[in-house]
């Protein structure tokens, strides 16, 4: 998975294909960490390592815009992204890999930002 640091020093991790979200999401990510995805959208999964501290805004923006850029909305403006805590994303049995439903979730609109220079 692709790696960024936030200002504030939370790292931001992005999936890059449906193996690499099924093992960042499903197994490497803490219960607490904030999970996000581009809404009704196939792209990346994205998780904040939160180490039980709640992360502030900009890290949570920084996040959803890494999460509109690496999904299908990439040339898109204003696109929605769910954000909720990995306890709350569950994997359907017999599902394919990177599928999940999850539930608890916030939605920000936010415009796709290449951070690849932030790495």
């Amino acid at each position: 998975p692709l790696e960024f640091r936030s200002p504030a020093g939370f790292l931001i991790r992005v999936g890059r294909n449906n193996r690499q979200n099924d093992q960042l999401t499903l197994k490497q990510a803490a219960k607490n960490d904030l999970w996000l995805h581009a809404q009704k959208i196939h792209g990346s999964h994205v998780i904040v390592e939160t180490g039980g501290a709640a992360p502030d805004d900009e890290t949570v923006t920084m996040a959803a815009e890494l999460a509109a850029y690496y999904s299908q909305a990439r040339q898109g403006q204003n696109v929605p992204v769910d954000c909720t805590a990995v306890k709350n994303v569950k994997k359907p049995n017999g599902a394919k890999p990177g599928m999940v439903i999850y539930d608890r979730y916030t939605t920000v609109f936010v415009t796709p930002a290449d951070r690849s220079k932030e790495r």
